[in-house]
This record gives structure tokens, C-alpha cells and sequence, in this order.
């Protein structure tokens, strides 16, 4: 039996084509998630002279949504979507906050990198382009907070980029909303600071980290870098034998151009973008302009270099989750700063994955994986057929051993259905539990298994 919340979840997200939400009268749901779904909509009286995104909450009075529309209001940048209107509309439940904005159609950065034979000069000006709304968004005392591939929409004729869904994003003085070490954000973007610090402090009450213009340039990094790699720049845990604890994950040097063939200055730029040192990534702007500079003469085709032995240098072991599937469970948990399990989430990120089918995206899709990373809204719902492939090197599976005492953050007895009590923790067993079993997964008496986290309030760390 469905709640009141989830029922009034269900009708906002699913009102019927001309329903009228203030000035504008809505047409077709383009996409919905966890605090809001977009429609296409058209200004009241003036149909056919264009589409709007209309934004709407999935909850009376929704903070996310006033924050959101406030720094929008600040930016007038070709390359950010522009705020047409925002308002309160109307609802028995309470004013529900809307948004409308520029209609942005567009591929997903990632989808249209793997539609087309990429150069270094075409990536160049894509990231270009990013790191210039980057530029008007920090000059207005402004973070976005969630740069990602799934959040830059690039028109295929003319590959022109604009960087959506500022819902995460926040600005000089903004109030938090969250009560998390972390806030909004997708694991395998957080920059190392970031980490460290949430590993440093997650045990202290009222600990917060205050994300930066850097924190952005490092996530453009890792976008840059799965672009055209095809894989997150890869991370470690390190394990203390004697003790049994775990150092922070941290970047594992494989540069960019190891992997594939690259023009200099888009590897080194790359490079830059993900230094460990924040002063070292320099500043939206100057990226941008390094970034146009280098695209004048850079024409290499970017193409996969055959070298598995590259994925050898990734210190071993790791901690990480096997699989995307593990990536459900455990992106459920990024934002909660409780526990290395975050840390193994954060980990997964970056190793590589196969390539998911990906579809024509609006400026209403959000998250396009079970990262729980932005402020979520859905997938587009026009899915295309797009091969599925496997990107190269893959790093090497192993199976760890059953520590003999809980992980930091682990579910502890009494077990829930279908878990296993083992060395007084609980853990879960996925589907294949056969051994040699999957990263991230542990191995006991013949079988594989892998931490269960334990529960905590629900919070909105991971998204706005």
C-alpha cells in the first residue's frame, strides 16, 4: 500500500500533458527522480514559439529548488542553461517550487564520445566549453559541485556543450542542507582533499568539507579522462596487515595517454586537472583558455592502445565493489560518511566498467547510473540501442580474505533475511558465489560474500 508521500511522489511526477503550473502549461514528463521530474512545457498563450524545461519538486517547499534557481539567476553563459522562470505552484500538500528553463536537447557527453571517431581537437573544445560555465559559475562565488559526463549535454551537429543540473551546486553563503561530512556530489568525482577529509573527520559531529573551484576542475579531470579512456582514473585502498584497517583510497598514477593515444597537450592537461594538489589544477578560466589554445592544432585521433599490462601497475589488493550491481548497493551509501564501505563505494568508481546504451538526452535527464549523484532526476525516457562494449585494460579480480572482526560502518548481528553472520559482521552473498570471486568481494570456506552496510537516517548526502 502505497503512502501519502509516495502517492503525491507519484502524481507530480506523472501529471497529465496541459496541466497548467503557473505561466506555462506542461506537456510531455521528460524524466523524474528522487526531488523532482521535467517536463517540456510551453509558455501559456504563445504555444509554438518554443519548448521550455519545466522542473518541478517532488516536495512542498523544497530548498534544493530555491538554491538551484538563485545561482542559475546569477549566470548568463552560452554554455549554462538559462533560467526563464521559477515560482511556487500551488498543491494541496503545500507550494510545490518549480523551475523552467532553456530547452537544451543534446547526446550525453559519454554517448557522444563513443557515437564518433574522436580527436584531441574535438575533445579539447568540448571540455572547453565545460570549463568556461565553470568559469561564469566560479566567478559568481559559485560551485556546481557535480561535474560529470552525465551532466554536459552536447548537440551533435555542431558539438556545442552546456553543463545541466545545478541542483547540487551552491554558492557563497548558501545555507547547508545536508547534515553529511560530504556534500552533494558523485563518488568516483570527489577529489582527493575531498576524500581525505571525509575519512579524516567522519567520526566528528558537525564536521563539514566546503567544496571549491578545484573540486570542480578535479571532477572535469575525471570526465576528461573517462571521455577518452572509456574508464575512471583508478584508486586504492591499502590495507594494514597488522592492524586490519585501511588507509583512504587514493589516485593510482595511470596517465590518460598510457591507455590511449592522445596529442601532448590533452594528456598533460588532463594530467593537471587531476594534480593531488589543488593549487596545482589552476583555475576554471585559465583551464579554458589552455584548453582553446591546445585545440588550434591538435587533430590525433584518439584510438585504445593494446597494453593489458598497464592495468598490472594498480597496486593490488584493492577495495572495491565487484560490479555495477555492487554499485547499486554501495552508491546508495556515498554520501553517508560512516565508514571505509563509503570508501570501497568511492573505490568501485573508478575501475572500469563496460559501456552502458545511452540515449538521447533533454536538460531534464539526470543521473544515468545508480550513483545517487545528483539531484535526482531520471533518464531521459527516449533509450537508444548503442552497443555494448568492453574498455581495455581491465585491472585483474581478486578475492580477499574474510577479515577476522566488522568493517568500519558494517551491519552487525542480528543479520536481516538472506545475510550471513561471519567473525560477528553480516554479510550478503551475490548471485554468483562461486569462487574466484569478483573485486570487492570476500572469500570464505569456499563461497563469496561481501559486507552488508548498516542502516542509517536518511539523508541527502549524494544529492542536493
Amino acid at each position: 500500500m502505497a503512502t501519502h508521500g509516495s502517492a503525491q511522489v507519484l502524481e507530480l511526477s506523472g501529471l497529465r500533458p496541459g496541466t497548467e503550473i503557473g505561466a506555462w502549461r506542461i506537456g510531455e514528463l521528460r524524466g523524474y527522480g528522487a526531488y523532482g521530474a521535467v517536463y517540456r512545457a510551453e509558455r501559456r498563450g504563445e504555444e509554438g514559439s518554443g519548448s521550455f524545461a519545466l522542473k518541478l519538486a517532488l516536495h512542498p517547499r523544497d530548498k534544493r529548488f530555491e538554491r538551484e534557481a538563485e545561482l542559475l539567476s546569477r549566470l548568463s553563459q552560452p554554455n549554462v542553461p538559462c533560467l526563464r522562470d521559477r515560482g511556487q505552484w500551488a498543491h494541496r500538500a503545500g507550494p510545490i517550487p518549480f523551475l523552467v528553463m532553456d530547452w537544451v536537447e543534446g547526446l550525453p557527453l559519454y554517448t557522444w564520445g563513443r557515437g564518433r571517431a574522436l580527436t584531441s581537437r574535438q575533445v579539447l573544445r568540448v571540455l572547453a566549453q565545460v570549463a568556461r560555465a565553470l568559469a561564469a559559475t566560479h566567478q559568481v562565488e559559485g560551485v556546481h559541485r557535480d561535474v560529470k559526463g552525465d551532466n554536459v549535454l552536447v548537440r551533435s551537429e555542431d558539438a556545442h556543450a552546456v553543463l545541466i543540473d545545478f541542483g547540487a551546486g551552491s554558492f557563497r553563503g548558501a545555507p547547508p542542507l545536508t547534515d553529511e561530512v560530504l556534500p552533494p556530489g558523485t563518488s568516483p568525482y570527489r577529489s582527493p582533499e575531498a576524500v581525505q577529509f571525509q575519512w579524516r573527520f567522519w567520526r566528528e559531529r558537525g564536521a563539514h568539507y566546503a567544496p571549491g573551484p578545484a573540486d570542480d576542475i578535479y571532477a572535469l579531470g575525471v570526465t576528461a579522462y573517462r571521455l577518452v579512456t572509456g574508464v575512471y582514473p583508478p584508486a586504492q585502498v591499502t590495507w594494514k596487515a597488522s592492524s586490519g584497517e585501511a588507509s583512504a583510497p587514493v589516485p593510482v598514477q595511470v596517465p590518460a595517454e598510457d591507455l590511449v593515444t592522445l596529442c601532448p597537450e590533452l594528456a598533460r592537461l588532463i594530467r593537471q586537472m587531476l594534480a593531488k594538489k589543488p593549487s596545482a589544477r589552476g583555475s576554471a578560466a585559465q583551464m579554458a583558455r589552455a584548453l582553446e589554445q591546445a585545440a588550434e592544432s591538435a587533430d590525433q585521433p584518439i584510438t585504445h592502445r593494446p597494453r593489458p599490462a598497464v592495468a598490472q601497475r594498480i597496486h593490488q589488493p584493492n577495495l572495491s565493489p565487484s560490479s555495477h550491481r555492487r554499485a547499486v548497493w554501495l552508491g546508495a551509501a556515498a554520501g553517508l560518511a560512516t565508514s571505509l564501505l563509503l570508501q570501497g563505494a568511492w573505490n568501485l568508481w573508478q575501475q572500469p566498467r563496460p559501456w552502458r546504451a545511452e540515449g538521447p538526452r533533454s536538460l531534464g535527464r539526470d543521473t544515468a547510473e545508480a550513483d545517487a549523484g545528483t539531484s535526482g532526476l531520471a533518464k531521459d525516457a527516449l533509450p537508444s540501442e548503442d552497443s555494448v562494449r568492453n574498455p581495455e585494460p581491465r585491472p585483474v579480480r581478486i578475492g580477499l580474505d574474510i577479515p577476522k572482526k566488522p568493517l568500519p560502518g558494517q551491519l552487525r548481528p542480528p543479520c536481516r533475511k538472506r545475510e550471513k553472520e561471519l567473525n560477528g559482521g553480516c554479510w550478503g552473498v551475490p548471485r554468483d558465489a562461486t569462487p574466484p570471486c569478483e573485486e570487492g568481494n570476500y572469500e570464505w570456506r569456499g563461497a563469496c560474500y561481501y559486507p552488508v552496510l548498516a542502516p542509517v537516517p536518511s539523508g541527502t548526502s549524494e544529492h542536493p
